[in-house]
């Protein structure tokens, strides 16, 4: 298992909690978009929630908006995110 697999569930149950979502954690997909009618629907208050969230939990930041649009686009983008940063390396 990568760190990135290590990392989804933990995302999940952060979305969850946080966000006060009314779904199991276990349910959301791992590309399911986070953003947007397709996907779970987040909005901009919510994706600043979630970016404080995976600051605490995993102590890595999302530096701008562009990064974060990318990053936060679904759990396995944002796992893959905080996987590279944990790792030191940079993510585009």
């Amino acid at each position: 298992m990568t760190l990135a697999e290590d990392i989804k569930p933990r995302l999940k149950e952060i979305l969850v909690d946080r966000l006060k979502l009314d779904r199991a954690a276990e349910s959301i997909g791992d590309a399911e978009p986070l953003f947007g009618p397709e996907g779970l629907g987040l909005d901009s208050i919510d994706a600043l929630e979630l970016v404080i969230g995976v600051e605490q939990e995993f102590g890595v930041r999302i530096e701008n908006e562009e990064v974060g649009t990318e990053a936060l686009a679904s759990i396995e983008k944002l796992a893959a995110f905080i996987g590279g940063k944990r790792a030191g390396v940079a993510t585009s």
